[in-house]
């Protein structure tokens, strides 16, 4: 079911080795992500879940006999099975009994109860998380910087061309949503404002049923806005709401609905990093603060361009949030998994990339050229920090990702800058 307008994604070459491996596939994501459109490119069939005609006739018919949806040529695509849980069994147990691989694609926007699931589908469905789209995917990013190759060290010196500050500002404000590239920028930023009211005023009651006080979640949803990028705790954004918006919220609360803006693939933070650093320098237990694309804490915040280059501190925040997406999209594509490092001695690193192999990168991420000295200086005094430690492991591969550098290149004292808009996986 190839489609003549599909735009690549760098999760297609995921899912075509996962076909060949796994009797099912399930891709998970946010909504408007992409997901349905880069199934149906892998998929000879289709059953959409969600489709509201016939007043639903094929959630109806998936209810009644979730076997009977699941016949079609194969790989056949079940559209948002999250909205009829048995489907998960029922496509296992056809796995099970087949032994035949590539034989469905799930798609799901959101993670439900386990109630109605009987198996986990280990071995049987293979889960991959999709994200919006990359700079590089969107057609932002020239490519002509392999992270890949980065991380092994491997740069050729090239100029990437001017970036202007209001384009960054642009590509933060649009997100990476396959439906609003081609938009002004005005009508753009009103996609992610649209999709919270429609997660939060309907995705939130049909994921388990429950009614709960979506005032208060868009309260927690703007706390995390102003939060973004950081490693605010939910303490913090209970006395954050408490400050800003005068209304009390208990830390339970916080925890509840954090859980379900998981669930929902609303957020996607960033985990700590501490695999080979020990004894002085110590590694605090905290993830990052990230929506899944960074355009959804803009139109929490009702960022506008003029008000973001009279902020560049939120500005600063919101480039990260940026590169920080780009740098998880594009390390899964390798293998590698994305974090961040701060230790008690409130050193930091924005982002750090684990290899397959042990190997980590370390990454500053700077909006302005006239930051890439310092950025640089702070990287290599933390690998020396981490060189004395005798039970550290120091990173392989030190660099600054930048806003509006315009050339790739290595340092004389070893250090990479790379612009994100040369960036691919």
């Amino acid at each position: 079911m190839i489609q003549q307008s599909y735009l690549p994604r760098i999760i297609d070459a995921k899912v075509a080795e996962y076909l060949q491996i796994f009797g099912a596939v399930c891709i998970e994501g946010p909504k408007w992500c992409g997901k349905t459109w880069t199934s149906l490119h892998h998929s000879n069939s289709a059953i959409f879940i969600g489709d509201p005609s016939g007043n639903f006739q094929n959630r109806q018919l998936a209810e009644l006999s979730p076997a009977l949806v699941l016949e079609g040529e194969t790989p056949r695509l079940i559209d948002e099975w999250q909205e009829v849980p048995p489907l998960w069994d029922a496509v296992r147990y056809k796995v099970d009994q087949s032994h035949l691989k590539g034989q469905f694609i799930l798609t799901g926007s959101a993670t439900p109860n386990h109630k109605g699931i009987l198996h986990s589908g280990a071995g049987r469905i293979a889960k991959l998380r999709m994200q919006p789209m990359s700079l590089y995917e969107s057609g932002d990013s020239s490519g002509k910087v392999s992270l890949e190759k980065l991380c092994h060290g491997e740069l050729s010196p090239v100029l990437t061309g001017e970036v202007d500050l209001r384009t960054l500002i642009a590509l933060i404000i649009r997100g990476g949503w396959p439906g609003s590239l081609h938009l002004p920028l005005e009508q753009a930023a009103l996609l992610p404002a649209e999709y919270l009211n429609a997660v939060i005023d309907d995705d939130v009651y049909r994921i388990d049923g429950v009614k709960r006080n979506t005032t208060k979640m868009r309260l927690l949803l703007r706390s995390l806005a102003r939060n973004e990028s950081t490693t605010a705790t939910n303490k913090t954004l209970k006395n954050d709401i408490k400050e800003v918006d005068d209304e009390d919220i208990d830390v339970e609360t916080v925890k509840e609905y954090l859980d379900i803006f998981g669930r929902l693939f609303i957020t996607d933070h960033q985990p700590p990093f501490s695999t080979g650093v020990r004894s002085s320098v110590r590694v605090k237990q905290a993830v990052k603060r990230h929506f899944c694309d960074p355009s959804l804490a803009c139109s929490l915040l009702k960022a506008t361009p003029k008000q973001l280059l009279g902020d560049l501190e939120t500005l600063g925040f919101l480039f990260e949030a940026l590169c920080e997406r780009d740098l998880k999209i594009y390390a899964s594509s390798f293998g590698g998994t994305l974090y961040h490092y701060q230790d008690y001695q409130n050193r930091e690193i924005d982002a750090v990339i684990e290899l397959s192999d042990g190997q980590w990168c370390a990454f500053e991420i700077k909006l302005g050229a006239n930051q890439i000295d310092a950025a640089a200086q702070n990287l290599l005094s933390l690998k020396k920090d981490i060189e004395h430690d005798v039970k550290g492991k120091p990173p392989a591969v030190l660099c600054v990702l930048c806003g509006m550098a315009n050339a790739a290149y290595r340092r004389p004292d070893g250090v990479f800058v790379v612009p994100i808009t040369a960036l691919k996986n």
